[in-house]
């Protein structure tokens, strides 16, 4: 008997109102992600890649249809409700690493484990700092730090509470190719030590291709539910 998806969405549309016109962003989507998989969202520009992603991590919820996350009615919830969630199950890694500039890279990790009121939260970032190679730079400022050092702190801020599923949205997206190439090989390291459920949006077909399967969108339509090319 197969597992049930830890993501799934059913018939999922999104529209959005623009001067008394409807745009349909996505129209009748239906996937399944299972535990343990990395899955890249592709697609052209304008395509609904990031939206899906906010949907699928409840940041937004669909005109219709549903989002299910370990079996939970995930976009039915109020926004106090899919937080809770997301506290609880999801991290998180954006093109614009997304850190607070008024926190120093330790205090920017420790803050979501401080928010579940762990006890543990400063050795906890301590170590998830020293796994991305930041030991000597947990006092700097996000400003301080180069992009690949911040996209590594954004990484450790991620993996620190431990989530069952981790979005990724562009995370190379502004970074040059040799520094993304590290973020890439760095991301999936530490995914596969954790054993977590990897979702990501991109345009860099090399990133694409490190995941098991690609789901490529056209005009807000799922196309394809292709496996990655297999790597030489």
């Amino acid at each position: 008997m197969q597992a049930l998806p830890i993501v799934q969405a059913n018939n999922v549309h999104y529209e959005v109102s623009n001067h008394h016109k409807q745009i349909y962003i996505l129209r009748g989507l239906n996937l399944s992600i299972f535990t343990g998989e990395q899955v890249a969202i592709i697609g052209s520009s304008g395509s609904g890649k990031s939206t899906l992603l906010s949907l699928l991590a409840g940041l937004d919820v669909p005109s219709s249809g549903n989002v299910h996350i370990q079996g939970q009615a995930f976009s039915t919830l109020d926004e106090d409700g899919r937080a809770e969630v997301r506290s609880r199950s999801m991290g998180f890694v954006f093109q614009s690493f997304q850190l607070l500039p008024a926190l120093t890279a330790l205090e920017n990790v420790m803050l979501p484990l401080q928010l579940k009121n762990n006890p543990q939260a400063k050795a906890i970032a301590l170590e998830a700092l020293k796994k991305v190679g930041l030991s000597e730079r947990i006092r700097h400022y996000p400003k301080q730090l180069s992009g690949g050092e911040q996209q590594r702190v954004a990484i450790a801020r991620a993996f620190a509470t431990q989530p069952s599923i981790l979005f990724a949205d562009e995370p190379t997206g502004n970074l040059d190719q040799a520094t993304g190439q590290m973020i890439i090989e760095l991301l999936f390291a530490m995914n596969a030590e954790a054993g977590t459920t990897l979702v990501l949006v991109t345009h860099d077909m090399q990133l694409a291709n490190r995941c098991q399967r690609q789901l490529k969108l056209q005009n807000g339509v799922l196309i394809e539910h292709g496996r990655a090319q297999e790597q030489a």
